[in-house]
């Protein structure tokens, strides 16, 4: 049984986020699979040439 109690963040730890002014970060979208991360990454940095964007581990420990 999968517990729904943990937060999303725990469950989807890889992050492909957007580089913003001022050292601030906008999480783009939270993936399970690093595979994932990157196909998305790759789709936006064809979209959005000139965004900045990365792919980061986001564990939290409760």
């Amino acid at each position: 049984m999968i517990s729904t109690s943990q937060p999303k963040s725990n469950i989807h730890p890889w992050c492909v986020i957007r580089q913003l002014p001022d050292m601030q970060r906008l999480v783009v979208a939270r993936f399970h699979r690093r595979h994932d991360a990157d196909g998305y990454l790759q789709v936006l940095q064809r979209l959005l040439p000139k965004a900045n964007h990365l792919i980061v581990f986001d564990l939290i420990q409760n």
